[in-house]
């Protein structure tokens, strides 16, 4: 009996010898010269839930590699190695991973020999001078950015500082040399041609509108009215009533009290009259025009009093 149970255990030794591992490594030689290719083979015995990760080498490089191939029961992997320094180098013991598991396969030796060169039977030549490459555009390409850059700027001041100042010199004396009423006219016929208040402009009309009429008053009284707010204008126009300076009537002072308020109001408050309201503002931008004038000065003649 203990007999027939030696041979039992040594059957089951030998099968489990027998098995072909996990995980293994060849390679087709062990033999190379320097710059010379050889493969080496990775076999792994289960196909479900494997894991080869990346080649870890000393000494060596990969070349390539191709995709993991199933045959059978197990998956193969071919690495494409090389080594470019002469002396023996291991393929270290590279880790695989089997279901979780870690599994390594064996380390293997490669022999990479120099190649002899019989110096005698190789031609010299003389040493050449280092050659220069020829320009292309993009050795340039930053440079002209630079320069059209630059360029740019320049137009931009000469246009900036001499033809927007010579145009500005040129229209500008096209009103300042009509009188007071015909320049605030000519002004309130170009505010009509620009239809901002029709385009949802109406900030931008009431602020055009009433310098136009502050302008007016400024020539014709020769008084800052552009600067001053509404109620120093108001105060200087009753002023000037009081003292007979003007020749106004409260009418038109009411008018244009009406007007720069309504005007204050858009510019400052966001109020947005209707537009029979902005027509009739500036209908009365005009009557004040036209009905706000400085009172002549009568010359007395000589010998009367």
């Amino acid at each position: 009996m203990k007999k027939q149970l030696r041979y039992i255990l040594l059957f089951i030794s030998a099968i489990g010898f027998a098995q072909k591992p996990m995980v293994q490594a060849e390679i087709d030689t062990t033999n190379i010269r320097i710059g010379e290719q050889f493969q080496l083979k990775i076999s792994v015995a289960e196909t479900i839930n494997v894991i080869i990760p990346a080649m870890r080498l000393k000494g060596l490089e990969v070349v390539d590699s191709t995709r993991i191939d199933t045959l059978k029961n197990s998956l193969v992997r071919r690495y494409i190695l090389t080594g470019f320094d002469s002396g023996a180098f291991y393929i270290p013991q590279q880790q695989i991973f089997v279901k979780n598991q870690a599994f390594l396969t064996d380390s293997l030796l490669v022999n990479v020999a120099t190649i002899a060169i019989d110096t005698t039977k190789v031609k010299k030549f003389p040493i050449k001078s280092i050659k220069k490459e020829p320009y292309t555009f993009d050795d340039f390409k930053n440079y002209i950015y630079i320069i059209l850059a630059i360029l740019a700027i320049i137009a931009f001041w000469v246009y900036w500082f001499v033809f927007r100042k010579r145009k500005t010199d040129i229209e500008a004396p096209t009103y300042r040399a009509l009188p007071p009423y015909e320049e605030a006219l000519l002004k309130l016929t170009a505010l009509d041609e620009k239809l901002l208040w029709q385009n949802n402009k109406t900030k931008e009309y009431y602020s055009e509108l009433t310098e136009i009429v502050r302008g007016y008053i400024e020539r014709e009284l020769k008084v800052p009215a552009l600067e001053n707010t509404t109620d120093e204008v108001l105060e200087m126009i009753i002023a000037f009533k009081k003292s007979e300076a003007v020749d106004t009537s409260k009418e038109t002072i009411g008018k244009l009290k009406d007007l720069l308020r309504e005007a204050d109001l858009v510019k400052f408050a966001k109020s947005k009259p209707l537009a029979i309201e902005i027509e009739d503002d500036r209908r009365d931008a005009e009557y004040i025009i036209g009905n706000l004038k400085p009172k002549p000065i009568i010359e007395k003649e000589d010998g009367l009093e």
